[in-house]
């Protein structure tokens, strides 16, 4: 505890952290991409997906709160270093900074707040299905929990794909300067890498975006269907 303490009343620790997480975020997202995708297979390659990892339940649980507190923190120390450099920074170069910075860069801790939140919404619909009930406790014909049709009826309402291509939106947005920034607190900040690492970090961000939008639409226009 004290040397987590330690790390947290450091601004070295905290950017070190925020850069730790930010990594076991985004390779996450791709890995959780990875099988959402199989709705694209179809019924039986998704439903066997979630069997296997209903395999292990206690790894899963462990996974699922590892994350949430890699989510939280990642959150909690983006805001304590955004409050901290706005009371750093000379009132006399407030416009210049605003010219060198980004609106993505600028909105990192909001879109990081609003994605919290729909992480937590999210989490009550797909994995606790304490929202939209209906579509949780559904079986295919081998007695399989149907994430199939769960994930298709849920997209098939409106609302819930719109929230989600936002969200996915956002997230896209926040990426597009965070990815940039992680290599940054890694002191790879020089003049010859920042350039390729910005487009490096817009291309994951637009990569992902269309990869996680790629489900709702699929499902939207027709392409996923029930079987």
């Amino acid at each position: 505890m004290v040397v987590i303490s330690r790390v947290f009343r450091s601004s070295i620790g905290r950017k070190t952290t925020m850069a730790l997480t930010g990594a076991a975020l985004v390779l996450f997202l791709f890995a959780h991409l990875s099988g959402n995708l199989l709705l694209f297979a179809g019924q039986d390659a998704m439903n066997a997906y979630g069997v296997t990892l209903r395999q292990f339940p206690i790894l899963l649980w462990v996974a699922r709160i590892g994350l949430i507190v890699v989510f939280v923190t990642h959150v909690v120390i983006g805001t304590l270093l955004t409050i901290e450099n706005r009371r750093a920074r000379p009132e006399r170069y407030h416009n210049q900074k605003s010219i060198q910075s980004t609106p993505a860069s600028r909105s990192m801790m909001i879109t990081g707040l609003l994605l919290l939140a729909y992480l937590v919404y999210h989490l009550l619909h797909f994995t606790l299905g304490e929202t939209h009930s209906q579509y949780f406790n559904l079986t295919d014909a081998q007695g399989r929990h149907d994430i199939y049709s769960m994930v298709v009826l849920s997209f098939q309402q409106w609302p819930i794909s719109v929230a989600y291509i936002i969200a996915m939106g956002l997230l896209a947005f926040h990426l597009s300067h965070g990815i940039p920034s992680l290599f940054q607190s890694i002191g790879w900040n020089g003049p010859r890498f920042m350039p390729l690492l910005s487009k490096l970090g817009l291309a994951i961000a637009v990569l992902l975006l269309l990869g996680y939008i790629s489900i709702p639409v699929a499902v939207l226009s027709g392409i996923i269907g029930l079987p």
